[in-house]
């Protein structure tokens, strides 16, 4: 069990939540959620002991062993895949290592060397009693799509998402009956994501994970805890129950916060009116007093602020929309092969499969940013394509303020609607005039997403992007796409965002083939799985 007492945690004069006070049982995984800002991550490293409170304590139970998710994808590059999932379990790795360099260069006539030997043994047999160290690990690697042949590869050689996945393994291989989890579905496929989800579940112990993620949050949580006026509020079920229970309570407290506002408008509109009168002086006090009991400011309502997504069309689609005609492409290996389909009116399609596999090349074919090695690419003469690319926070910089960067690309430059476009994705008032420089990469993709709506083409391909959005952004997201009355193409992980408005799916697959189906994905799924 973990307990959390009266945590404060303040930056200068900033204070990010205050008093905290949790028990987190055994056998109970907690979802912490929040707005963008709000302290999530920071309340993280607080309890996994990587940061110091202002003042309060975070402690656990005696004997309990703690594991947390490393951020560092580059901490292991000279590490073999296995080594790197073994140093989860770093007594165990640090003995075996020990171990392997006495029998190689080891004086076996040397008495000390032997008694290093026999206690080295027993700390494996204490850490792994069953001996099964490389069967556990090698099985590890395999489900995540690592091959056998691959495991005594460098960590050097792999690409980010595939290095997340090992730092995954080597968290869970440690066996922690406390894990704390920072967005552990960042950077995974949707079968990396169905593996963890499995294995969390299976987890019997304390779990804190932070996710955007909507599904992964309802496929494991059992609580919800909700980071909001710098107070965490625990609710029981996964997000979706979350969800129901804090619009509840917010719809409640609005209306009495209403009520109370309207009857602190009478009673000053009286006081007012009566205060200089002699014969209704009493009166007027009596409702001063009356005015000074209503604290309104005990009704909160959420600091989260949704975002408005509205994709319009300046343009209406003919019937000629987009077709591809036998693209493949090849780099190491090949990644498409002989890749045709049409698109139709009304097709809205999630492009999935696992990381790296092709999705953002195909993406960069269609939109002209990439030659294939053969095939066509046809638009119809209605279309204008509106493009999210993967690596938009690398693409937006500049000194300029964020209306100004945005103005440019609106064919009328209409400041009164750049900065709608900018109010939609809560960029209001003074952050509008911030440099494009110093925002961040959540914010960076909501200027991504504000530049689309203002260009209002007919058409729009994206590149995952919901990485670096909260929830109510990817929720905004998925109803924009909804009811975007053109064509999408959206390459995502998140199923959530796949199941709001998907009507077609295509996965490509590791031999440069594809699948299309016409449908949902929960529907792909049944169909295919």
């Amino acid at each position: 069990m973990v307990e959390v007492n009266n945590l404060t945690m303040r930056y200068g004069s900033r204070v990010l939540f205050e008093n905290i006070n949790l028990k987190l049982d055994v056998g109970k995984r907690y979802g912490l959620i929040g707005a963008n800002g709000a302290g999530k991550s920071t309340f993280m490293k607080i309890l996994s002991k990587e940061l110091q409170p202002t003042s309060g304590n975070v402690s656990v139970q005696n004997g309990l062993r703690v594991g947390t998710l490393s951020q560092n994808q580059f901490a292991f590059e000279d590490f073999t895949l296995k080594d790197a999932v073994m140093y989860g379990n770093k007594r165990l790795y640090d003995a075996i290592k020990e171990k392997e360099e006495l029998y190689i260069n080891g004086d076996f006539e040397d008495e000390k060397v032997n008694d290093r030997l026999a206690k080295l043994e027993i700390i494996c047999a204490e850490e792994d009693p069953t001996y099964e160290v490389d069967v556990n690990i090698e099985k590890t690697l395999t489900s995540l799509g690592f091959g056998v042949d691959t495991h005594e590869d460098l960590m050097s050689s792999l690409s980010g998402g595939d290095k997340f996945k090992i730092l995954l393994a080597q968290v869970l291989y440690y066996k922690p009956e406390v894990l704390f989890l920072d967005e552990p579905t960042n950077n995974l496929d949707l079968e990396a994501i169905a593996w963890l989800e499995d294995q969390l579940k299976r987890h019997e112990g304390t779990i804190v994970v932070i996710s955007h993620d909507r599904h992964f949050l309802n496929s494991i949580c059992t609580n919800i805890l909700d980071l909001d006026f710098k107070k965490i509020r625990e609710f029981s079920g996964n997000y979706n129950d979350w969800y129901i229970a804090a619009n509840l309570v917010q719809k409640q407290q609005e209306l009495e916060r209403n009520k109370k506002l309207k009857e602190k408008e009478e009673l000053e509109a009286f006081v007012r009116r009566f205060s200089a009168n002699a014969s209704k002086a009493k009166q007027a006090t009596s409702r001063q007093k009356q005015l000074e009991k209503l604290n309104i400011e005990d009704l909160q309502t959420s600091t989260r602020r949704d975002p408005s997504i509205v994709f319009k069309l300046k343009r209406d689609i003919g019937n000629e929309i987009l077709e591809l005609e036998n693209i493949s492409k090849s780099f190491d290996k090949k990644v498409l092969d002989s890749m045709s389909f049409r698109v139709e009116k009304g097709d809205k399609i999630a492009l999935i499969g696992p990381n790296g596999i092709g999705k953002t090349t195909l993406l960069s074919i269609i939109v002209g940013d990439l030659q294939s090695d053969n095939g066509d690419v046809k638009w119809g003469a209605t279309i204008e394509p509106s493009y999210f690319p993967q690596n938009s926070t690398d693409l937006i910089d500049g000194d300029e303020p964020l209306y100004e960067w945005l103005q440019s690309f609106g064919e009328k430059k209409d400041i009164d609607e750049v900065r709608k476009c900018l109010g939609r994705m809560l960029f209001s008032g003074e952050e509008q005039k911030k440099s494009i420089k110093s925002i961040s990469g959540g914010e960076k993709h909501r200027m991504m997403l504000s530049k689309m709506m203002l260009q209002k083409g007919n058409f729009l391909l994206l590149d995952e992007p919901d990485n670096h959005l909260d929830l109510e952004a990817i929720v905004a997201l998925g109803e924009g796409l909804y009811n975007f009355g053109g064509n999408v193409i959206c390459a995502t992980h998140d199923r959530e965002l796949i199941d709001a408005f998907a009507n077609r799916i295509i996965e490509l697959k590791e031999d440069g083939s594809f699948v299309d189906f016409r449908g949902s994905y929960e529907e792909y799924v049944q169909n295919f799985n």
